[in-house]
């Protein structure tokens, strides 16, 4: 299982280790984004220090409704206890993890300060 809190924006907070390019583990806040299609986005400023490998260029529709070019990057993160190889959209806002992620996966949310997220594998 995959736990989380509620911040006090009422957004769910996750702590996601990722993996640099030297195999060094780093704890990185996400904000779990249910708009968000695909896995992890990570400034770019990020994804030059841990030195992640470029994989492709692509189209991204933000929440606004505008179309933005980004960098996809490949990376190694912990996801309920096993290492999972993701692709990373660099987006210069702060890190979101992506509903890609919760595939086969159950989410509950006490949306209040404080309030536990946990995300479980579906039996």
């Amino acid at each position: 299982m995959i736990a989380g809190t509620v911040n006090r924006r009422h957004e769910a907070v996750i702590t996601l280790p990722v993996f640099d390019s030297t195999g060094q583990k780093h704890e990185i806040q996400t904000l779990l984004d249910t708009g968000f299609t695909g896995s992890l986005t990570l400034p770019t400023s990020l994804i030059e220090t841990f030195d992640l490998a470029w994989r492709s260029r692509s189209s991204a529709i933000l929440a606004n409704g505008v179309v933005e070019e980004c960098d996809i990057y490949a990376a190694v993160v912990i996801w309920d206890g096993v290492k999972r190889s993701v692709l990373v959209q660099s987006m210069e806002n702060v890190p979101l993890l992506g509903m890609a992620m919760l595939v086969g996966y159950d989410l509950r949310a006490r949306v209040i300060v404080d309030g536990h997220v946990e995300i479980e594998a579906v039996p």
